[in-house]
């Protein structure tokens, strides 16, 4: 995506209230930086603890999309994950929840505090449960998965509006999630035990309500004017769409760059 919010060149980071608010490497570090401590993730040993505990959860998710994008994407290589507790400087700018999460391509590295899942409950209504945050991890993938492939390379900034690249990268990334969620009950580890269940239909709503909770126009409609000419990551019914076309039709359907803009 392009450069979003808050002065962080990250993709994935959302422009709301404040006025951003979205929408893989060492799994085990919270990495500090700006007031940040340095913790350790402990105790992410089995399923259980992932389905209890937001950062176990993230450590999991990490897993789980590497298995599949190795199977997928020739000479890939994973992303780093930071779990950020506070604040810590990147090259793309400040991470914190109150950027939310984002991928910064020059570090190739995911930057994300689970407290803004609680953002997205207290704020703006999403459930935000297990799936949802899956779904926000997933598409940060899909970003790292266009720099891998260079579509950010093919497809750069040309600034906002409904069809701009900004939009059809972000669409596209919410179709890779939609993708993986469906081939993740696929994934196992090396045990043979698979990463996760099929989703459940409550389950597949509540990540579809944390996709329409970041459409612009929702955020937008918060402060009071929608203005699509203005949009970075495009509507909550397109974000849904997109992510429920991965999902259903897998990533051979998430040419977003190739449709025309009533098409989106």
């Amino acid at each position: 995506m392009a450069v979003i919010g808050g002065g962080a060149a990250g993709l994935g980071g959302l422009v709301v209230l404040l006025l951003v608010l979205f929408t893989g490497g060492d799994v085990t570090s919270v990495l500090g930086g700006g007031g940040a401590e340095e913790t350790v993730i402990q105790g992410c040993d089995t399923g259980a603890d992932a389905n209890a505990d937001d950062d176990c959860r993230l450590v999991f998710g990490q897993k789980a999309l590497d298995g599949y994008w190795q199977g997928e994407v020739q000479g890939y290589r994973a992303p780093q994950l930071i779990v950020v507790d506070g604040s810590t400087s990147t090259a793309c700018g400040t991470a914190s929840n109150a950027t939310g999460p984002f991928y910064c391509p020059p570090e190739e590295v995911i930057y994300i505090d689970p407290t803004f899942f609680g953002v997205l409950r207290s704020q703006f209504g999403a459930q935000a449960g297990n799936l949802a945050q899956l779904y926000v991890l997933a598409h940060e993938y899909g970003h790292h998965i266009q720099q891998l492939t260079g579509i950010m390379d093919q497809f750069p900034n040309n600034g906002t509006g409904p069809a701009s690249n900004g939009v059809r990268t972000e669409l596209q990334a919410d179709c890779y999630a939609g993708a993986w969620i469906a081939h993740a009950a696929q994934t196992k580890d090396a045990k043979g035990v698979a990463y996760m269940q099929r989703p459940t239909d409550a389950e597949l709503r509540d990540a579809l309500d944390a996709a329409a909770t970041v459409g612009d126009d929702n955020i937008q409609a918060q402060s009071g004017r929608v203005n699509p000419e203005t949009w970075t990551h495009g509507s909550s019914a397109q974000r849904q769409r997109w992510f429920t076309t991965g999902y259903q039709s897998g990533l051979g359907a998430c040419d977003t760059f190739s449709v025309s803009g009533g098409e989106l």
